[in-house]
């Protein structure tokens, strides 16, 4: 049984090899830009979806595809990867309004066909976020990084990041970007 991830991340390259000891990697092409009508729940599913199902039909026999999508959001508003450092830092500060809390949407979907029959996974994770005070000079130093441009939200809880988070509420690894405690449940199974 083929197993693919349907993602360029090395965060979800390192996470999905904790579980899968061997997988291929192949990058969808798919528009990714967000739908108006959708909630960050539904955008980040819907991304996942589409990019495994974009994988799935370019490929046959016995297989696994999993596609995974993050989404930041707040109050609301949704938070992409930044277009440009000033724009990172806008995001920062937004995230730090208020309560200082943001949530982490992380769609995933596994396709699997196996011996004909047909599967699908579809789901959403989320992980509430905790950030604790960071000064405009602390934002800057981050930004400075270069680590900030692509990520959604302008930050990995990965890097050195992960100073300025004081808590979260969920499972770290779908905040790095795929929820593994989820894909497990799903192709365990299909595992030898």
């Amino acid at each position: 049984m083929d197993i693919i991830l349907a993602s360029a991340s090395p965060r979800r390259k390192e996470l999905l090899s904790l579980i899968v000891p061997k997988f291929k990697i192949m990058v969808s092409g798919v528009d990714e830009t967000l739908e108006e009508h959708l909630t960050p729940r539904e955008q980040a599913t819907r991304l996942a979806y589409i990019k495994a199902k974009d994988i799935f039909d370019k490929t046959s026999g016995n297989r696994i595809i999993i596609g995974s999508d993050t989404i930041v959001t707040k109050n609301g508003k949704t938070y992409g990867k930044p277009t440009d450092k000033e724009n990172a830092k806008q995001m920062i500060k937004e995230l730090l309004e208020g309560d200082q809390t943001h949530s982490i949407m992380t769609g995933l979907s596994v396709i699997i066909e196996n011996n004909g029959k047909y599967e699908e996974h579809k789901l959403c994770d989320e992980v509430k976020v905790y950030l604790k005070d960071i000064s405009d000079e602390e934002i800057e130093r981050w930004i400075d990084t270069g680590k900030a441009m692509d990520k959604a939200g302008a930050y990995g809880i990965q890097n050195e990041f992960c100073v300025f988070v004081e808590k979260i509420e969920g499972n770290y690894t779908s905040v790095v970007g795929l929820p593994t405690h989820k894909v497990y449940d799903i192709i365990k199974k299909y595992m030898n």
